[in-house]
């Protein structure tokens, strides 16, 4: 079983860990574009153009069973167009509404996000399908990405730094009623312990990386060849290798990559 999974930059890892764990013999290989990060700040039509560029390259190169977009912005951008030009089975990663929605005592539900993908359409149709009767409440946290790649590697984040980002959320109307808050980009699970160490008691703080990781076990046992152990564990690659990469490496290492490879895009 030979997987792919894909992101913008380090937040995808959350969910290679989880793989990890889920279908422990696969071979995962990881794609980051950090060339262009963070993806919440990009254009629509550049991004999709570029994404699925990309992917396709690293299908064919890589020749995965299984590809998971771990990057909501590339998820509600471009799953539906790789779906339509690959036969190997996708899983994506969106807002956890649904989830939130579930969970919720006081019917009003936060999601912290990039700002993009709070304007998208997809996140609105996700809150009227699943979360009609809810309150979503939600913030563009654009600083939270860059204080997640300084967590993953190892750096201390000053907690007035989260807890400036978390104000943006719960001091909004509604703000105080919010009991389930949602992550909305998969960068946010290397800060999910300051979230829950900074946060209000009782609430109650939604990462999407298990759920994503579970599902794409479940289309693994479909497809079978999981139950021998690979002779690789996968690579790790950048569109453009990290300036810090010996800051980055230990973290790579915690996720079973030896050491992160340059991607060569091609025209």
């Amino acid at each position: 079983m030979r997987i792919l999974a894909f992101d913008s930059g380090i937040g995808g890892l959350g969910i290679v860990r989880c793989l990890r764990q889920d279908i422990p013999g696969a071979c995962i290989d990881y794609l980051a574009d950090t060339a262009v990060f963070p993806y919440g700040e990009q254009a629509d039509d550049f991004l999709v153009a570029r994404i699925v560029t990309l992917v396709g390259q690293a299908i064919a190169r890589l020749r995965p069973d299984l590809v998971v977009i771990a990057c909501n912005t590339a998820s509600t951008l471009a799953l539906g167009e790789l779906r339509a030009r690959h036969d190997v089975p996708f899983v994506g990663c969106v807002p956890p509404i649904k989830w939130a929605a579930d969970l919720t005592q006081s019917r009003t539900i936060g999601l912290l996000a990039t700002r993009a993908t709070l304007t998208r359409s997809y996140l609105h149709d996700l809150r009227n399908r699943f979360a009609p009767d809810c309150t979503l409440v939600t913030y563009g946290a654009r600083n939270l990405a860059d204080l997640s790649e300084l967590a993953f590697r190892g750096q201390q984040i000053p907690d007035q730094a989260i807890s400036a980002e978390m104000a943006g959320l719960f001091s909004q109307p509604g703000g105080d009623a919010i009991d389930v808050v949602g992550l909305g980009c998969t960068h946010y699970t290397f800060l999910l312990d300051h979230f829950r160490r900074l946060g209000r008691p009782g609430l109650n703080w939604i990462d999407p990386a298990q759920a994503v990781s579970r599902q794409a076990a479940r289309l693994a046992q479909r497809i079978g060849n999981i139950t021998a152990k690979q002779q690789e564990t996968g690579q790790a690659f950048f569109t453009a290798l990290p300036e810090d990469i010996g800051a980055v490496l230990p973290g790579l290492r915690r996720m079973g990559y030896e050491t992160a490879r340059p991607f060569a895009e091609r025209a």
